[in-house]
């Protein structure tokens, strides 16, 4: 009876011994795949298309808000300061719906920081983004300064009150329009097909009231 209680130990100790080797191995290429995968979302086959889409609609912004801002600040008959709210608005809505899908249509290092804090975009790719945001930034200021000319002034706006009340309404404003885009573009319960217009109509209403 020993000699078989002996040897029932050693075949289930053997069978223990095969399933734990059989886990192991077949746990190892999951976990390669997986350190392969992880690398390819970091650094996906696309990342040019999203860091193109991210130059693109940056420059954009820029040209609109900036240009319609110059143009008001110059000849306000022809566009008012609504009306260049509203257009900085609308540009931000067709952005966001035109290369939304391709990169997110940050069009801000703001907003790209702020989803890379929140772990809604990954860390490694942020200084892509800013790179394009600025590189799409500056290009429109150049363009508007020799489509534009003789206009100097373009797009830029000076408090008319104290500075710190400029700068409280600044985090006001800034509050609002960061805290709508996270809350549309990163919570799933939000319809996301509204996401746009949502984070149009912020930046229209915030412009209204501090542009």
């Amino acid at each position: 009876m020993a000699t078989n209680s002996r040897s029932n130990s050693r075949a289930t100790f053997s069978s223990e011994i095969h399933d734990i080797g059989t886990v192991q191995n077949s746990t190892t290429p999951s976990m390669v795949y997986y350190t392969e995968r992880s690398i390819a979302d970091y650094f996906p086959p696309h990342l040019l298309k999203k860091v193109v889409s991210e130059v693109v609609s940056t420059f954009l912004l820029v040209f609109v808000t900036c240009g319609a801002a110059a143009i008001s600040a110059h000849d306000v008959t022809r566009i008012s300061q609504l009306g260049q709210s509203v257009a900085g608005g609308l540009i931000v809505v067709v952005m966001i719906y035109a290369v939304g899908h391709i990169s997110g249509a940050h069009m801000n290092p703001a907003v790209t920081l702020a989803f890379a804090i929140f772990r809604h975009f990954p860390w490694i790719q942020v200084p892509f983004y800013w790179a394009a945001q600025f590189t799409g930034a500056i290009c429109a200021s150049f363009v508007l300064k020799a489509v534009l000319h003789p206009i100097t002034v373009i797009g830029t706006t000076e408090p008319v009150g104290p500075h710190w009340h400029a700068l409280v309404i600044e985090v006001v404003v800034t509050f609002n329009m960061m805290f709508v885009t996270l809350a549309v573009a990163t919570d799933t319960r939000a319809v996301g097909e509204l996401a746009g217009l949502a984070v149009g109509s912020s930046v229209c209403i915030t412009s209204i009231f501090a542009g």
